[in-house]
Formats: C-alpha cells, sequence, structure tokens
C-alpha cells in the first residue's frame, strides 16, 4: 500500500498550531522577573493533577511508543507486554525511595546536588555526568522519532524535521523552564490519552482484525508465536526488569518532579502515572504485533519507521493529523523535560555548587545558564541526530550505565556509613566491568564466561532484594535477594553470559554493591542525614513557594484551583513505607 502524505503547508500549520498554543501557555506562567528556584522545581509545591500528567506525559515519549512497537515486531505479543509493563513499574518504584529522598532533600533541585551534600564532588560529578549523558540521548531519541515522522508524512526530510520538533521544543521551554514543562505537559497528556482510545482500535480494525490474526499467524515464528516466549524474556523483559531501579534512580526528568510535587502527593503522582503509561505504550506497542502479523515491513528495514508507515497506510487524513500530533505531543513532553533536567543540572550542580558556590551563586547568572544550557543541548541533540541510531538500543544502554550508580545512591539515603571513597570507586569499578561485557570487548568464553555469570547471579539478587527493600523492610529484602541468587544460578551459570545486554546490566548492580559494602560495613563513621537539607536547598532569596506553575505563589491541583500547602516536614521525618526513622544498613 501507498502511504498517505500531507503537504507542506499542512504539516507547518499542525507544526505552528501544536507549538504555538504550548509557547501562549508559557508566556502565560511567565515571570518578568524569574526565579532561579522556580526555573528548577516551580517551588516544590505542584499539586496532584499537573504533577500526575506532568510525570506520565514524560514517561511516554515518543521513543517509547516506537520502541514498544519494535519490541512487538521483533518478539511478538509478549514484546510489548514486558516494555510497558516494566516500564511503567520504573516509575512505581520512584515514589517509596522518592519519599524517603525528599524527606532528607525537601528543597533539593537535583539528585547530584544530594550527592554533593551527602559525599562531596567526585559523586556529584558522576550522577550529574551520567544524566548530561543519559538526556542527550534521551533528547536525540526523540529528535529522531520527530525527524522520522515529518519526513515520512511530508516533503520535508529528516533533517529538515529535526530542526522543525528542535525548534518547537526550544521556543516554549526556553521561555519558562520546569514550569513550561509540567504546564504543557497536563494540555499533551490529555491530547495523548484521547488519540491512543481512537487511532490504535481504529487501524486494527482497519487491517482487518481480528481474522488478520489467523491469516497471518505463518508469519510469526514459534518463539514470536509464544507468549511465554523465552527469547521475549531474555531479550527484552529481563533488561528491562534489571533497568527498573536504574531509570528510577538516576533519571533527572524524574527526580525534578519529584522535588517539585508536593511531598504528601508523592505516592498518588507516581501511582497515576505508572497506570497512565502501562496502558498507552502497551497499546501502542500493539501495532508493532499487528505489522507482524500482517506481514508489513518498514522502509528499509528501519524499525524507526514501523509506527508513522502503519498509520500512514491504514488511517484516513484526519486521524492522520491527529497521529500526528499525538506522536509530536509525546516527544516534546519530554525533550522539554530533558531541557529542563539539563538546564537544572548546569544551574544547580556545576554554576550553583561547583563554579560560585552555594552562598554566592548569582540566582540571575544561574537563569541565563540554564538558558545557554538548552540552547547548546538542542544544538548537539540535533548534530548527534543526524546518525539516525535504533531507539531500543539506546534506551537498553542508558539503563544498564545508570544501574552502576543505584545501589551506591540508594544506600547513601538510608546508610550512614557508605563514603565519598567507596561510593567513587565502586562506581567505576561497576563501569569498568560493564563496558567490555555489554559491547563484548573481551571474549566470554571459559573461565571469564563463568565469572560473568556468578557476577550477574549476584546481581539478579541485588536488583530483586532492592525492590523488595523499596516497598517493605532489610530483612525482607535480605531474605529475597539470597532466595533469587540460589534459584537462578543453577539456570544462569553457565549460559546467562551468552545475553550481553542483559549480563552487561546486572554485572554493573553487582559490581557497585558488592564494592561499595566491602569498603564502608568496615569504616566506624557515621553521618548525620539532617545536615543534607542544609547543604542542599533554595538559591533564591526569600519564600520559594512564590515560584509555582502559575506565578502566584499559590500550589496548583491540576484544575486551577488554589491548595493550601502545609509547612515543610522536618527531614528524616518521611521515609518508604515499612521503614523505620533511622537509616538501615543495606543488604548484603
Amino acid at each position: 500500500m501507498e502511504t498517505a502524505q500531507f503537504s507542506a503547508v499542512i504539516v507547518v500549520g499542525l507544526l505552528v498550531f501544536f507549538y504555538g498554543g504550548t509557547f501562549l501557555i508559557s508566556t502565560r506562567i511567565g515571570k518578568k522577573e524569574e526565579n532561579a528556584d522556580g526555573y528548577m522545581t516551580a517551588g516544590n509545591n505542584i499539586g496532584f493533577g499537573v504533577s500526575a500528567a506532568s510525570m506520565t506525559a514524560t514517561w511516554i515519549w515518543a521513543a517509547s511508543m516506537y520502541a514498544s512497537a519494535t519490541s512487538g515486531y521483533t518478539y511478538g505479543i509478549s514484546g510489548p507486554i514486558h516494555y510497558g509493563f516494566w516500564g511503567a513499574l520504573m516509575i512505581l518504584f520512584i515514589y517509596p525511595f522518592g519519599k524517603r529522598i525528599r524527606a532528607v532533600a525537601p528543597k533539593a533541585h537535583t539528585l547530584a546536588e544530594v550527592m554533593y551534600a551527602r559525599h562531596g564532588r567526585s559523586s556529584q560529578l558522576m550522577l550529574a555526568g551520567s544524566n548530561v549523558v543519559g538526556s542527550l540521548i534521551s533528547l536525540m531519541s526523540n529528535f529522531i522519532a520527530g525527524g522520522v515522522l515529518i519526513s515520512l508524512l511530508s516533503p520535508f526530510n529528516f533533517i529538515q524535521g529535526v530542526l522543525c520538533v528542535a525548534s518547537g521544543v526550544l521556543l516554549y521551554t526556553l521561555w519558562s523552564g520546569f514550569r513550561a514543562s509540567v504546564m504543557t505537559d497536563f494540555v499533551q497528556v490529555v491530547a495523548m490519552l484521547g488519540a491512543v482510545a481512537v487511532i490504535v482500535p481504529f487501524i486494527f480494525f482497519a487491517a482487518g482484525f481480528p481474522a488478520a490474526f489467523e491469516t497471518g499467524a505463518a508469519n510469526l515464528t514459534p518463539q514470536q508465536g509464544n507468549f511465554f516466549s523465552s527469547e521475549a524474556f531474555m531479550g527484552q523483559g529481563a533488561p528491562y526488569i534489571a533497568a527498573v531501579l536504574a531509570y528510577a534512580i538516576g533519571n533527572q526528568t524524574i527526580a525534578q518532579r519529584l522535588f517539585a510535587v508536593r511531598e504528601s502527593l508523592i505516592k498518588p503522582t507516581f501511582i497515576t502515572a505508572t497506570i497512565g503509561y502501562g496502558g498507552m505504550v502497551i497499546g501502542v506497542g500493539m501495532l508493532g504485533v499487528l505489522a507482524l502479523y500482517l506481514g508489513f515491513e518498514p522502509s528499509g528495514g528501519d524499525m524507526n519507521n514501523l509506527i508513522p508507515e502503519m498509520a500512514a497506510t491504514y488511517l484516513p487524513s484526519a486521524l492522520l493529523a491527529l497521529f500526528f500530533i499525538m506522536i509530536v505531543g509525546a516527544l516534546s513532553s519530554t525533550a522539554d523535560s530533558d531541557l529542563a533536567a539539563l538546564s537544572s543540572i548546569m544551574m544547580a550542580d556545576v554554576y550553583g555548587r561547583g563554579v560560585a558556590g552555594k552562598e554566592r551563586a548569582n540566582p540571575k547568572t544561574m537563569l541565563l545558564v540554564g538558558r545557554l544550557t538548552m540552547v547548546v543541548a538542542t544544538a548537539l541533540a540535533v548534530a548527534f541526530a543526524s546518525l539516525q541510531l535504533s531507539i531500543l538500543d539506546l534506551l537498553v544502554f542508558v539503563g544498564a550505565l545508570w544501574g552502576a550508580l543505584v545501589f551506591p545512591v540508594l544506600a547513601s539515603f538510608y546508610w550512614e556509613k557508605v563514603t565519598s571513597k567507596a561510593f567513587t570507586t565502586s562506581v567505576l569499578a561497576a563501569l569498568a566491568v560493564f563496558l567490555p561485557v555489554r559491547f563484548s570487548w573481551i571474549p566470554v568464553d571459559g573461565v571469564f564466561g563463568y565469572v560473568v555469570d556468578v557476577l550477574a547471579v549476584i546481581g539478579i539478587g541485588v536488583v530483586l532484594g532492592l525492590m523488595v527493600f523499596g516497598f517493605s523492610n532489610l530483612r525482607a529484602a535480605k531474605i529475597t535477594g539470597a532466595l533469587a541468587m540460589a534459584v537462578s544460578a543453577p539456570f544462569a551459570i553457565g549460559s546467562l553470559h551468552e545475553y550481553a545486554t542483559l549480563c552487561g546490566s546486572l554485572v554493573a548492580y553487582s559490581v557497585s554493591t558488592v564494592i561499595c559494602w566491602a569498603m564502608s560495613a568496615r569504616q566506624g563513621e557515621s553521618f548525620d542525614f539532617s545536615v543534607i537539607a542544609e547543604r542542599a536547598g533554595n538559591f533564591d532569596d526569600g519564600d520559594a513557594a512564590a515560584a509555582t506553575p502559575d506565578g502566584t505563589g499559590e500550589a496548583l491541583d491540576g484544575t486551577g484551583e488554589a491548595l493550601d500547602v502545609p509547612s515543610p516536614r522536618p527531614a528524616g521525618t518521611d521515609v518508604p513505607d515499612g521503614h523505620e526513622p533511622e537509616p538501615a544498613a543495606p543488604a548484603k
């Protein structure tokens, strides 16, 4: 079938409609005298409606839709389930740890800033550096998705499409920073949910559902046709299970929303976002499964073309325009979050803590640094987008990379014995092992293969133990981790090293955990967590609550109604469900 195309005038009109509308929203919440803290975290008082919508929109990006469909096309019906379900759990696992993080550092702007207050410069730079890399990759992925969409549905080429999307996102985000991101997210997520509810069923029935699943069954391999496919689990599901905590803890776009939402609303915000993300991404991913049954082949074999070409083939012009807006909204809602995250890192961690110092930092200079960061980051992402790398591979790589940070970061919030030296050494060692395993720089046959398998088994125990620790307690986490290692060892040792993506991630977890624990357990000093709130706080003079999404000083609940903002709790009085107020030692 030939794909439909819009004229240049229609595409420009749709882009002007979308980005012009978001820009108008951002100008309404802008302030003549901008506040640096408000530019980064909106005064720490965002209400439930706006924060839940923002978290959902940020996590539902064009890359996640494309990657979910790619997973469905590659692994069959279980592919989108693995992608969407475990991706949703990434959001869910934020809230138990997030409550502890907010209690310890109620006015922080970035996790790296908190690590500076906890350990010093080296751990701060590691976390900030990993987030710069992760956000640039995310930004590049969204620009790739936008360029592919515009090039397939219009006379414009890929690079022109990338430039259109990059310019539009920068236009409205530059104005009010994080506040522009969260307020426009609310509109974008409503539009996306409505579009998915209409578009996905329409494509299914236009393609001949349910008969297509009977006549096209021959196009599937036995593994693709099996819902409990081991190939799908090892290639997609297991790496994403390992990435659950890595994305939850390492991603600054999430941390920024954690610091922005009212502390009492952390749990309902992230549970709501979990449900919204899972439903939408799994639904869109089923288009990849449909394409597999139909024998649909994306042009050039490029999986990034799959979703746009399916839409162009089966949707009438009106719904194709709606699809266009849906994808542009999805990629923009995450791209603006990446720009806001990068600007916060440069404002708070590089200039505010590194160059000037908290007491001497000039809020006006911070704003200039933040806005320049957005411009430079956009230019770099556009340049990297021209490489047109695989979005799914990029997402898995970033998740595995952040795995090296998970245990040292979490332990630093609960265990008073973790030292800066232990943090730095464990992360660097984990990266040194992760990279050769992930990219097969060293043959994993023979003895080295068994060493990798043993480390990966320890990583399984660490991942599952930390998950249980978030929702339960230390004893349950130790038992779960030990059982996970005992059960998986007979099956994993001798064969797990064949799955480089999964092994790389698990090895990063295990190496960082073992070294961080070994270096911290025997030292006698104890850290006083109460000092973090003093060291990681506001840069502007006066009440940070004055910088809220509407610029009035009142927190919003997502409906425009003002909320009564409670006074801040003392640091350390609010901890994850099932934990005692005193910091506990992590699982051995």
